[in-house]
């Protein structure tokens, strides 16, 4: 195959077109749809893709790279130290220290959420869950951040966020007065928690499967987002309890192993690559989602939402 496997891809919706004769947009402007045939103002996001260079491309860190094996496939994640360090610390613990294998995805949220942990009820029996190792039991909330990030700001306004943009292929809020933080976008990693702010020390990841859930924003501490195998998430049952949760541990999918990608033979790691998002072909890609060019779209929006950029990732090219 000779274009890069993307894990992003937008998918094409089948819609009725309606008449091509002039019609008012929501801002009272008069628009006339754009004539067959008509020569194009700008790239395709593929376009883009095609035309990059190795320089805007960027390898994720394997000692911030989580492997979750499934039955089904491997999930890779990558974490976000910058975002959240002691979390992030204390999942590379776990995984080193094989916490989460043979533990269970235990919930599936309709339009919402993907969970996986331990299946024990610690309450009912308390002595039965597993230990958490040499992992921190107690954690403060990582919700924002108040570190200089590499920045890159999205031009349209945003309802959860002052600003919007991207850090390091990250989709992120941010607001000067308060700080930065990973925003609730379709594939991201956060640590689950109680009531209390600083109850949570990753041992209980979840995954946004769902319409991004923004009003999580800024109440829970993000960890990273998954570049690979979000099919094998999305597409679990749903839970048939309150909140998505299995009732049964027939329906329960089991983890064969979480692990670091740098603990795991080179052989056997998923080599890929994400598009650098703090260069001239990043802004292009912004645009070509912004005012799609694809044939099928005939009306300029001029405005995308940050959950809705999809960060291109490709498998890294084979060769010397």
């Amino acid at each position: 195959m000779s274009l890069p496997r993307l894990s992003l891809l937008a998918c094409t919706l089948t819609l009725a077109l309606g008449s091509a004769s002039a019609q008012t947009n929501p801002q009272g402007a008069t628009v006339t749809p754009a004539k067959a045939g008509a020569a194009k103002k700008g790239k395709t996001m593929q376009e883009v893709i095609d035309a990059s260079t190795a320089a805007d491309w960027r390898t994720p860190d394997p000692a911030n790279t989580l492997y979750l094996d499934l039955a089904g496939g491997r999930v890779v994640i990558e974490l976000a130290p910058q975002f959240a360090p002691r979390h992030v610390g204390n999942i590379r613990t776990l995984a080193k220290e094989g916490y989460w294998n043979g533990l269970a995805i235990l919930r599936s949220q309709d339009n919402f959420v993907v969970q996986w942990g331990d299946p024990v009820d610690a309450e009912k029996e308390p002595a039965k869950v597993r230990s958490m190792g040499s992992a921190e039991k107690k954690l403060p909330a990582e919700f924002t951040t108040n570190a200089a990030l590499n920045f890159t700001r999205l031009p349209d306004v945003d309802g959860w966020a002052k600003q919007v943009g991207f850090v390091d292929g990250f989709p992120v809020g941010r607001d000067p007065k308060v700080g930065t933080w990973l925003a609730h976008c379709y594939g991201t990693v956060g640590a689950g928690r109680g009531n209390e702010v600083d109850s949570s020390t990753g041992a209980e990841l979840y995954v946004v499967t769902g319409q991004a859930p923004r009003q999580l924003d800024r109440n829970i501490t993000t960890v990273g987002k998954v570049l690979k195998g979000m099919e094998l998430l999305s597409a679990l049952p749903r839970g048939t309890m309150g909140g998505g949760f299995y009732e049964f541990q027939d329906q329960y999918t089991w983890i064969r192993s979480i692990k670091l990608a740098s603990e795991v033979p080179e052989a056997e790691r998923t080599n890929l690559q994400v598009m650098r998002t703090d260069t001239p072909t990043w802004q292009a890609l912004v645009e070509s989602r912004r005012n799609r060019q694809d044939a099928f779209y005939h009306f300029p929006v001029n405005h995308i939402d940050l959950c809705n950029v999809p960060v291109p990732v490709r498998d890294a090219p084979k060769g010397p």
